[in-house]
């Protein structure tokens, strides 16, 4: 990863890093694509698992980041789904969440997630920098 004017830049393709977000709020859908965009990172936000999977189906991201209730497909089963994919299964996916059980952390981390961010317990800086640390 590098950077030109800002921009965060894959090495290998010149292309800047895609980050797809599963987030049914649009408070945090907005702020999230807001933020990301601006450090340089190129951002699609749907609102449920069902269409983050489809989306990355379609085009592969650099990272996930996955809320954990959401409508449809919650962000659990859309984890399940992606690391059960052959062609998807190596997409590093951040779950974002407002629920801070133990219990999900454990989840989470069975299913594959390489980080686990409670909303209210980081800054928007705080979790960018979280997002550059597992982009880079």
């Amino acid at each position: 990863m590098y950077s030109i004017n800002g921009l965060i830049m894959d090495e290998a393709t010149g292309q800047k890093k895609y980050i797809l977000v599963a987030e049914d709020d649009k408070f945090y859908a907005n702020i999230y694509k807001t933020k990301l965009s601006s450090v340089g990172y190129d951002v699609l936000v749907v609102g449920d698992g069902e269409k983050a999977v489809e989306e990355a189906r379609k085009r592969k991201p650099d990272l996930m980041l996955l809320d954990l209730v959401m409508p449809t497909m919650d962000g659990f089963e859309a984890l399940a789904e992606i690391k059960a994919d052959e062609k998807l299964k190596d997409i590093k996916c951040i779950i974002l969440s407002s629920l801070s059980q133990e219990e999900d952390r454990q989840r989470a981390r069975e299913l594959g997630a390489v980080d686990y961010l409670v909303k209210t317990d980081l800054s928007i800086h705080e979790m960018i920098e979280k997002i550059g640390s597992h982009t880079g």
